[in-house]
């Protein structure tokens, strides 16, 4: 079996020769963000990071998706941050694309390598660092956690996904999988970040269209995606943004598995007042 692989972005700017045309579209139920657009002039500083810039790929936003921030972090050498969370009723995943970062969670200290996840609950005390000679790279999902009676707060966690088991989807022999890192009846969660993997030629056979919404940044391969009414070519590096009831499906065409990473939003009763 072929070991998973993670793309991260490289920054720097396209020849004044490149043709402009371009994947990326803003639409009213969702977004494409794709790789060819992550270049050095859209990145940020983070307060509290050193040696640090981040791609802000995903913030709530008044009438789209309201529940999440998503980023890409690069992290050089000897940079990271020892107060990464400002906000106390903050959760977060971090998942490494590329490097190793040291993460330290309530004084234990966790190695990532690619393929390392890390879940940070709200309140939590962890740091960053990377102690080694060569860039760190991983995805930020933050959401703000939302308590419910009868169940504590997750426990902070770091593994790796390659430890991890995927579960075939029902009836698809294997060729749509799922790596999860929390069990989904564990109510104390809100949010599943996971990894969602497809065979060559695996499908997602009718349009999903329900309450979560939805972060989805490639990890590997290509695939057409079906987002609201438009067939979207997608590839590793591309991020998806969908908000709540946007009809989905995808036809992976291969060659190769078609993976990301999936944020949603979970096991919450809805907020009338």
């Amino acid at each position: 079996m072929s070991e998973p692989t993670y793309y991260a972005p490289e920054g720097g700017l396209p020849s004044q020769s490149t043709l402009l045309t371009d994947r990326a579209v803003v639409k009213e139920a969702y977004t494409v963000i794709p790789r060819g657009v992550l270049r050095d002039i859209v990145t940020s500083n983070l307060p509290g990071w050193i040696n640090t810039r981040a791609w802000i790929l995903a913030k709530p936003i008044a009438g789209f998706a309201t529940t999440f921030a998503q980023y890409i972090v690069e992290v050089a050498p000897g940079g990271g941050s020892t107060e990464p969370e400002p906000e106390s009723g903050v959760e977060s995943v971090l998942f490494l694309l590329t490097g190793t970062l040291n993460v330290v969670i309530e004084g234990e200290k966790h190695v990532l390598t690619e393929g390392g996840y890390a879940y940070l609950p709200a309140g939590g005390s962890w740091s960053v660092a990377n102690e080694s000679d060569a860039v760190a790279t991983f995805q930020w999902v933050r959401k703000a956690y939302e308590p419910v009676a009868g169940h504590p707060a997750p426990a902070a966690f770091a593994v790796q996904e390659q430890d991890i088991e995927p579960t075939p989807m029902p009836d698809t022999n294997g060729a749509w999988a799922t790596t999860r890192f929390v069990d989904p009846n564990d109510m104390s969660h809100d949010m599943h970040v996971n990894i969602v993997t497809f065979q060559p030629g695996a499908v997602i056979p009718f349009a999903e269209t329900h309450v979560m919404e939805h972060g989805l940044y490639v990890l590997e391969g290509k695939a057409v995606y079906r987002l609201n009414d438009d067939w979207v070519e997608v590839e590793a590096g591309d991020f998806m943004w969908l908000r709540a009831f946007c009809p989905q499906a995808c036809y992976a065409g291969g060659p190769g598995k078609f993976r990301y990473l999936l944020y949603k939003d979970v096991n919450r009763q809805i907020k009338l007042t």
